[in-house]
């Protein structure tokens, strides 16, 4: 049985290449992004089914939600890739505006569980559901603690504080779901280049999605509840 994937955020970079890799094992990857006439574009490429998505407005996700229950019945895999970080512009915790924190938050951390209790209902009905949350190395306490981390000096309040959030998120979503076949795990995909950081990273879209491919084709035996990258687990 072919499996259902969603993927938010998938008309460009890392969500991209995550539908682009899952497509080319089989999966019918649903492109899910705001602006519809981008969305259709990179779906056409793709050779994958549209959804109109955007993770702050609750309609929407509730229309998009409706519309995978009447096309497919189920889920089987949903990746919540979409974000923002806020600009490129570092700026020190003290000068960040409430509204930008806020701003962020919507589609970082809310959009997430958002998008998350709007398909749950059809995971649930997937013999091995699989949530991916796309997170990053800023969100760790551990590394942002750490004076020998490349990202000590990272200090961004909205983002960084975002992605900690959203790893918080996941381990409650693991928690919840323990006792099923769902698993629910932060996939770290690195520095890559894309719109999000002005493509300033060393790593490619397509790098950064492979943890997430994984993370979302997880045998029975894989994990749940876990910060993960290429190389393995990252520290809280």
């Amino acid at each position: 049985m072919t499996k259902i994937a969603l993927i938010t955020g998938a008309n460009k970079g890392i969500g991209h290449e995550i539908a682009r890799l899952l497509a080319g094992q089989g999966v019918t990857a649903i492109v899910g992004a705001r602006d519809e006439e981008r969305g259709r574009a990179a779906a056409e490429r793709l050779g994958q089914p549209y959804v109109r998505l955007d993770v702050t407005d609750e309609e929407s996700v509730a229309a998009a939600a409706k519309w995978v229950d009447d096309a497919y019945g189920r889920l089987d895999i949903l990746v919540n890739n979409a974000g923002i970080s806020g600009g490129h512009t570092a700026v020190t915790p003290s000068a960040t505006t409430t509204a930008l924190v806020r701003e962020v938050y919507e589609t970082n951390v809310f959009g997430v569980v958002t998008v998350t209790n709007a398909m749950l209902p059809l995971l649930r009905r997937s013999e091995s559901g699989r949530i991916v949350n796309m997170s990053s190395e800023l969100g760790s306490l551990s590394m942002a603690l750490d004076p020998e981390s490349p990202f000590w000096s990272a200090n961004l309040l909205p983002y960084n504080s975002s992605k900690a959030a959203l790893n918080m998120v996941t381990v409650a979503y693991a928690k919840e779901l323990a006792d099923t076949p769902i698993k629910v795990n932060a996939a770290c995909p690195g520095y890559c280049a894309t719109d999000l950081n002005a493509h300033s990273g060393p790593r490619t879209a397509e790098q950064g999605a492979a943890i997430a491919v994984r993370l979302a084709t997880l045998d029975a035996d894989g994990p749940t509840g876990a910060y993960l990258d290429d190389s393995g687990v990252v520290r809280w």
